[in-house]
């Protein structure tokens, strides 16, 4: 009985072992810097997250990809690699190195975009960021080396239906043409196994999975019980496993299903995006909210990596049809101030460049060099770059939650329709109007008495408050004022030193 037990708290320390980001203390929320350069991220890294008190970053793919200038250098060809040779167009190997290891020192962590499943497809070019070549149709990748021997036989190519009734075929066809892996072939689990550990030598802290719906759930356990654990030499505590979140899209009605990946790693909560987009945009009553969590038919708390917009789906792609996205602003923030200030889920935020075409990449010069972001005067961002974390509303949030830290949802109120607010222990409190008239009420913020600066309508200088000011009285109640036509839909404040007078 003893060893049956022992066995079981083995196991289960396994399934948990992958599902901490090991954030540095007091920190939350990783942020998604679409297809910037390592040099751009490790600045970034030391003037404004870690000083905001961000999280941790998840980039693009690392590792050499194929060039198109065919298409004009599109965003997706960093997801068609050539190599594991850590040259692509956001730097070179020395470059990354030195984006980790300044970026952990200022309190933030790396999370690398993992591109495992295939190779490329059968472009018009031949020839990758690091200049390697490949035989496409022999599916020979010279530079790794894969030979046709590594990929799933027999070729064959997903068809639309097949996400309907064929597992077999969504995980051993090709996504869209591109060169199908077998990662149950030995060399190609070494392969794979050998680029993300030398990621972590490097000090990255995890990996998104992507396309992690395409493999087998028992080849992806061997891969991730394969590799090592975090550097210490970074500041992650010993036997430190790394985060891995696995891409699985799944709304339901599929023959794959985001629970068969769980007991591996969390997984990205898609479903999560979709009923806060819905919610904010006015398709669904606020008040419904008050049960936000598992009982949306949500993952787990610790299963998921939760997230209004990502890359695919700010662009229509991944069945991200409706999702709010930086061009609906007021929706947008309000859905993300939500997503922040609730406990539920391991919260990811989009910082992307703006788009019209959902194919074009990054801003570029005529050489296909990628153009720095630009920080304006106040702090927000030009060149081509929308950098939603350098939005007030975002980066408030983000204080907002580390200051709530494990705190629950208490004291919830809502006016029967679009108006709620919430406390966050005695830490937080935030208030949401989304209806057609003014929320004018006096509610429980369960904060000490004393006078705050919302830090939604404009942040704290001094002992002054550029936006709204709260007075909290000895019985923790305010009045509370978010106006139907008021900037933002939303009010927040906390006793964090960006909030209290």
């Amino acid at each position: 009985m003893g060893r049956i037990i022992l066995c079981l708290v083995v196991i289960a320390t396994a399934v948990t072992a992958y599902k901490n980001p090991h954030y540095a203390p007091g920190r939350s929320v990783n942020v998604h810097l679409f297809e910037w350069k390592w040099n751009d991220i490790a600045d970034e890294c030391e003037r404004f997250l870690g000083p905001r008190g961000f999280g941790g970053i998840q980039i693009s793919p690392p590792n050499e990809n194929v060039v198109l200038w065919t298409y004009n250098r599109p965003w997706w060809e960093r997801y068609q690699p050539m190599s594991y040779q850590l040259v692509t167009r956001s730097g070179d190997e020395r470059q990354f190195a030195d984006m980790v290891r300044r970026c952990n020192n200022a309190g933030v962590r790396i999370y690398v975009d993992a591109v495992i499943n295939h190779m490329t497809g059968e472009p018009p070019e031949n020839v990758g960021t690091a200049g390697n070549t490949a035989v496409f149709r022999e599916w020979y990748y010279p530079a790794v080396p894969f030979r046709s021997e590594h990929f799933n036989w027999p070729h064959c190519v997903i068809d639309g239906s097949d996400y309907i009734n064929n597992a077999w075929r969504v995980r051993n066809c090709e996504l869209v043409g591109l060169k199908d892996l077998n990662q149950a072939n030995e060399h190609t689990r070494n392969m794979i196994v050998d680029f993300m550990n030398k990621l972590i030598d490097l000090g990255v802290a995890g990996f998104r999975i992507d396309a992690a719906k395409h493999m087998w759930p028992h080849d992806l356990q061997v891969i991730y019980n394969r590799l090592r654990n975090l550097n210490t030499a970074h500041g992650f505590p010993a036997n430190a496993r790394p985060y891995i979140y696995q891409e699985v899209i799944d709304y339901g009605g599929e023959a794959i299903s985001r629970d068969e990946y769980t007991p591996i790693g969390a997984v990205t909560e898609f479903k999560a995006g979709m009923e806060l987009s819905n919610a904010f945009r006015g398709n669904n009553q606020l008040r419904w909210l008050s049960s936000w969590g598992p009982q949306w038919g949500l993952l787990a708390h610790s299963d998921s990596l939760t997230f209004i917009d990502n890359h695919d789906n700010e662009r229509g792609h991944g069945g991200g049809g409706g999702v709010l996205t930086y061009k609906q602003p007021r929706p947008y923030k309000g859905a993300i101030a939500f997503l922040l200030a609730h406990p539920y889920g391991e919260p990811q935020i989009m910082s992307s460049f703006a788009f019209w075409d959902s194919e074009i990449g990054p801003p570029m010069d005529h050489s296909g060099n990628i153009i720095s972001p630009a920080i304006n005067s106040d702090g927000t961002c030009g060149n081509g770059w929308v950098c939603q974390h350098r939005w007030r509303q975002i980066f408030a949030m983000v204080a907002f939650r580390n200051v709530a830290g494990n705190t629950a949802v208490n004291n919830w109120w809502d006016n029967g329709g679009n108006q709620i607010a919430f406390c966050r222990g005695n830490n937080a409190f935030i208030a949401f109007n989304n209806d057609y008239w003014d929320l004018n009420q006096t509610l429980q913020t369960c904060l000490p008495a004393g006078r705050y600066c919302d830090v939604i309508s404009g942040e704290k200088v001094g002992n002054t408050c550029r936006g709204k000011t709260v007075t909290v009285g000895n019985d923790g109640r305010a009045h509370i004022n978010v106006g139907a036509n008021d900037y933002d839909m939303m009010l927040a404040i906390h006793v964090g030193p960006e909030s209290r007078l």
